[in-house]
């Protein structure tokens, strides 16, 4: 049973200073900065996800629910049910992109919440279970396609020979693999030039990056950390921002910057929003955080 989101959500309450101060950060925390949980309750929090007005979006798969934060109101339910969406990106038209995987399907959701089911299957084949997911400048999707077993499937075997990363052209129809080499791809972001995507192989705990070549397709493969992540997002400055114990932060060679402390078990997913993309959003289990930032993100 769901329940009812009032007796769920608490409104920007400070988590001690503490969690956050790791010396690495002084040149990307704002003075004073302090972790706010916005909000908790959830059964799993993933996808984040900002528009150009800086609400976030994200969602409680479990409850099969895409939330919407507000500066001014909060957090509300967006859409329910939702597909059980898990990653959650927006384009330049103000459309929600979503790894639905209830049917294993990618959504497009218009800001009106018209649903297109854009694509559930490969070469005639269910997918694995779209996870993550990110939308390039020049229209395409990028999404990761790795399994995890769900209870709501009746398959139990991995409908695809490999977990993989797609690529849906900007026209909407044609999907191609990109990256079929990876053990478990997970988290993704691309650069806001549309020129270079990261990628997390969760399973074997290492981030790659790629550049983007005219027709989507990527080259160039280079190791850029030895950690993997669940999601991942970028800011202005380069810095990648990880996800799994707390938030870890590399620079844009690679190098650790440092870790932001988050009092949870597990932190699914990052993303820039609010007024100037200067705050960073967490998707943490059952809490939803977030915390000021001196640098600006970027969308993803």
């Amino acid at each position: 049973m769901i329940k009812p989101l009032a007796a769920i959500i608490l409104i920007a309450l400070p988590v001690s200073p503490l969690l956050c101060q790791d010396e690495g950060l002084k040149n990307i925390l704002a003075p004073g900065a302090k972790l706010e949980k916005l909000a908790d309750g959830f059964l799993f929090t993933e996808g984040p996800t900002a528009d150009n007005r800086g609400n976030v979006y994200f969602t409680d798969q479990p409850n099969d629910r895409i939330m919407i934060w507000n500066e001014k109101s909060g957090v509300s339910v967006f859409m329910q049910p939702s597909g059980r969406s898990n990653g959650l990106a927006l384009d330049r038209e103000g459309n929600i992109w979503s790894c639905a995987d209830e049917k294993t399907e990618l959504w497009r959701i218009s800001p009106d919440k018209n649903i297109e089911r854009i694509a559930g299957t490969f070469e005639g084949r269910l997918f694995n279970g779209p996870n993550d997911v990110w939308a390039d400048p020049d229209g395409g999707i990028y999404f990761t396609d790795p399994f995890y077993r769900r209870d709501w499937w009746s398959h139990k075997e991995m409908p695809q020979e490999k977990q993989r990363v797609y690529y849906l052209k900007p026209d909407h129809k044609t999907i191609i693999i990109v990256a079929d080499d990876l053990l478990q791809p997970n988290g993704i972001v691309g650069t806001p030039d549309g020129k270079k995507l990261f990628v997390a192989d969760i399973r074997a705990n290492k981030t790659w990056v790629f550049s983007i070549m005219p027709d989507g397709t990527l080259s160039d493969k280079k190791l850029f950390c030895e950690m993997g992540s669940d999601g991942m997002t970028i800011d202005s400055r380069g810095n990648i921002y990880l996800s799994g114990k707390g938030v870890t932060v590399f620079d844009n060679t690679g190098r650790k910057t440092g870790n932001i402390a988050v009092p949870e078990s597990w932190t699914s997913n990052v993303c820039f929003g609010g007024k100037n993309r200067k705050t960073l959003f967490i998707t943490a289990s059952k809490g939803f955080y977030s915390i000021k930032l001196k640098v600006r993100g970027t969308a993803g």
